[in-house]
């Protein structure tokens, strides 16, 4: 099994689980960034009052809202990133070696080289998933809307209600997750035709940056750590879980700050679109939002949700590169076990 392999398989179960830890955050911090009180008139709820208040008037389901083609998004995400990573990884090394047999560099892959590799895998994964996530981000922002009137009073419902809300369906959990898949496709497809699953692809494009920041000083990090490790004596031969979990938590820290205004169009532009009323919350590509977001938001606007994303990233993040390290560990420790029964069990 070559490396690429390896490394696809152990970065889909890691982001597996790293996203079903965290993945109420991540529907609430969809919501936050998709909020578009224009008016300024509501008081902002903090993240677990905010989880509270969707467990109490739309039930816990919501907060897993999407969750099935999430998990399928991040399997694909990642073991198609991880594939191209280590493939385009490769090739690096081997400039790097060729060059140093010409007198240029140690031979070691360098932090612009490993940004141009975490940047074209991340180019592929957006290029062929971005269709699940615009899927999960309609999923995500769904909200219930209380349709009952009482005799003599108008019905009332939020600006922002108008936009993210469907008309209720079947009861919205785990039992009917096919059926809220399916009308979301065709939602999406009703919309905006076959290219409406590309909804955001720029900005996710652009945003590929972080997963090249976070690559980029997690491997430098670790490069260093290695070192430190070899050169102290009373340090064990290998790196431990907890040293990966905080290099994984630090790099993509230092990701999110910088690319989180990106984050926050891209979901703005896959999130259900205004068709009539108020065309101040209907963007009609990424400018317009950067635009509209600008003079009628400002720039606070663009880092709505910025602490929820921060607490779920540097989370997940710890738990995909710990759990795919032990993954890649463990598969190659199989693999080495099977080469050695193999060669012991043939006849001499």
């Amino acid at each position: 099994m070559s490396d690429a392999l390896i490394n696809g398989l152990a970065g889909a179960g890691g982001g597996i689980i790293a996203q079903l830890i965290t993945y109420p955050l991540q529907t609430v911090n969809t919501r936050q960034q998709t909020e578009r009180d224009l008016k300024k008139e509501k008081r902002k709820l903090g993240t677990i009052e905010q989880m509270c208040q969707v467990v109490k008037h739309e039930g816990w389901e919501r907060l897993y809202g999407g969750l099935t083609p999430s998990l399928v998004g991040t399997a694909a995400s990642q073991g198609v990133y991880y594939y191209f990573y280590q493939i385009f990884r490769n090739k690096a090394e081997v400039a790097a070696l060729e060059q140093r047999k010409r007198g240029v560099g140690d031979g070691s892959v360098g932090m612009l080289s490993s940004l141009i590799v975490a940047a074209l895998s991340g180019c592929v994964n957006v290029l062929l998933t971005n269709p699940m996530w615009v899927v999960v981000t309609r999923m995500q922002t769904h909200r219930k809307v209380a349709n009952k009137k009482q005799p003599g009073q108008t019905l009332s419902i939020a600006p922002e209600e108008t936009v993210l809300s469907a008309i209720e369906p079947p009861p919205y959990g785990t039992s009917n997750a096919l059926y809220w898949e399916q009308l979301q496709i065709q939602e999406v497809y009703g919309e905006a035709g076959f290219w409406g699953f590309w909804r955001g692809v720029l900005p996710t494009l652009i945003m590929v940056s972080n997963p090249s920041i976070q690559f980029m000083l997690y491997e430098t990090m670790l490069k260093k750590l290695k070192r430190r490790h070899a050169l102290s004596k009373n340090s064990s031969n290998g790196i431990t879980a907890l040293e990966i979990f905080l290099l994984g938590a630090l790099a993509k820290l230092g990701a999110t700050l910088v690319t989180y205004p990106l984050l926050v169009v891209k979901a703005r532009l896959q999130a259900r679109q205004v068709t009539t009323g108020d065309k101040r919350q209907h963007y009609k590509g990424t400018l317009d939002a950067f635009i509209k977001m600008i003079h009628y938001e400002g720039f606070p606007g663009f880092y709505k949700g910025m602490s929820t994303k921060i607490v779920q990233s540097v989370l997940a993040a710890s738990v995909l590169f710990m759990v795919k390290e032990e993954l890649v560990n463990g598969i190659r420790m199989l693999l080495t076990k099977d080469a050695i029964t193999t060669v012991k069990s043939k006849p001499r």
